[in-house]
Order: C-alpha cells, then structure tokens, then sequence
C-alpha cells in the first residue's frame, strides 16, 4: 500500500508479515482520532481477543495534532502531541492483540474537505487489503464534526468497492452524542459485557487525554452501563455493558440512498415514537 502521507504508519503488534497481517481482517474500525476505535468499537475488539479465527483491524485517520492538552503536556508542540498519540494507540494496539493498527496521519481540515482525495484513496487501500466481514464508523448523529467528516469519507471509500468485496455489515457507533434516542427496534445491539478488564486497560492507555483533562475512560464505560440498565424498564439486566449503533449497511449496499434522508428517518421515527406516546395519554 502506498498511502498519501509519508508519516503514516502501520503497526502489527504480533509481527506478522504484511499483507497477510492486514488480510486476516474480520472486524475494522475507521476512527477519526486516537482513542475513538476504543471507545466506539469495542464490541469488535472483544470479539476478537484471543482468537484465531477473527482478528480486530484500527484505522485512524487523524494524526493527533489538535488533540487537547493541560497538566503535564500543556507545554507539548504539536509534533511532540502527535508523537505521543501514535505511541498512545500503538499501545493499545498490543493490548488488544489487533491484527493490525493503521494510522494515516491526515490533518482533520483533510478530512472535512470532500474534494480532498486522499482520505478516500487510502481508506479504499485498507478496505481492499482487509476485506473485512464487519466495519465500525462514526454515526451520522454525530455531534463532532470531524468525526461525521471521517464517516463520510469512509463511507465513500465503501461504496467505491467492488460489490463482492464490501463487508457484510457496517454499523455507526456512538461517542460525540449517544445513541439511546433511537426507537428500541432500530437500535443495533453491541454486547460489550466480555473482558471489562481489557475495556479499562485499553481506555486508560489513552493518558495524555485522561490527565491532559478528560476522564474518557470512566465516561465510556459509564455510558455503557446506563445503556444497559436503562434498556428494558420491566426486566432485569439481561447485560451489564451495552453500545448502541445505526445500521449503515443500506447506505453502502444503495449508492443512491442519500445519507442526509437516511439519517433524517431515524429522527423523524423518534418524533412520531414521542408525539404517540404523549398523545395516548391524553397531550
């Protein structure tokens, strides 16, 4: 693969020679930042771990330079910022015995340009070499704008694929707003419950986010608990860690669905879902 950055970087933590190290992909996460494909796709992480038969490829598209910073790296350049991420997700890497961790190292303006192509080219590089059955992207709701920026990139990386070479399913996580305003039956269901150990490990590896000022780490995790106590409300836990997910899977099989319209959709169902509920007790 030759990617459109000269300092992008590809890491297998158990040295398995490329490209059979990208080719054994069954699960792979596109994130924009450091960090995200911990948070928004665990579910494939822990699907993998420890197995032979599926292996969890990250991809992040950013290169970490505007990551925030106080504390002991508030005096930290952006090359030194940078540095410290990739080492930081590299890290995590290890920890979760990826198949592979790709970090393409574009400024985040790349990725919020549509016209810019070599987001695109490079994402259609990795999708191609993965070929993986399962694939995690940011969800349209999103309320970070390069993280809706990188799902559409993404998105137009998928769609540029043979039909016989695009993953089965693909599926919009929650970070920068949740998910728990979809209707329950729209909800992709992510079980996050396996390895809590691992979940925290991998969250904690991320410290310049964490002591630079935001406690990621306890928040996702948080977040995944309340999911799955506030999922039924007249039955017992049936988990004790839930992610939810948009199904964005039409979205790549129909190039003509417009993501704008399917999005929409979700939102409009929610209004009715809403609007029924107080009108059949008397609104």
């Amino acid at each position: 693969m030759q990617f459109s950055r000269p300092d992008a970087d590809i890491y297998v933590p158990d040295g398995e020679p490329m490209p059979g190290a990208l080719a054994r992909t069954t699960h792979l996460c596109v994130g924009a930042h450091q960090d995200d494909q911990e948070f928004m796709a665990y579910h494939g992480i822990a699907e993998c771990f420890s197995r032979a038969d599926k292996w969890f490829t990250g991809v992040c598209v950013t290169n970490g330079s505007g990551s925030s910073r106080s504390g002991p790296y508030e005096r930290y350049t952006d090359e030194e910022m940078m540095q410290v991420r990739r080492g930081e997700q590299r890290k995590a890497a290890t920890l979760g015995e990826y198949a592979c961790e790709i970090q393409l190292a574009h400024p985040s303006s790349f990725i919020k340009d549509a016209s810019h192509e070599g987001v695109v080219n490079d994402l259609m590089q990795v999708l191609q070499a993965a070929r993986p059955d399962v694939v995690y992207l940011h969800n349209p709701a999103d309320k970070h704008d390069t993280h809706v920026a990188c799902m559409l990139r993404a998105l137009s990386a998928l769609r540029a694929l043979p039909e016989d070479h695009r993953p089965e399913r693909v599926i919009g996580c929650e970070i920068w707003r949740s998910l728990d305003w979809l209707r329950d039956e729209e909800k992709v269901v992510l079980d996050v419950d396996r390895h809590r150990n691992l979940a925290a490990a991998l969250s904690g590896v991320f410290d310049s986010q964490i002591t630079g000022g935001k406690r990621y780490d306890t928040a996702n995790m948080g977040r995944q608990a309340a999911n799955a106590t506030f999922f039924e409300s007249h039955a017992t836990d049936a988990s004790m860690a839930l992610t939810w997910g948009i199904d964005l899977t039409p979205l790549v099989r129909n190039q003509e669905l417009s993501v704008i319209e399917y999005t929409r959709g979700f939102i409009e169902r929610f209004e009715e879902d809403v609007t029924s509920t107080l009108e059949k007790f008397g609104a």
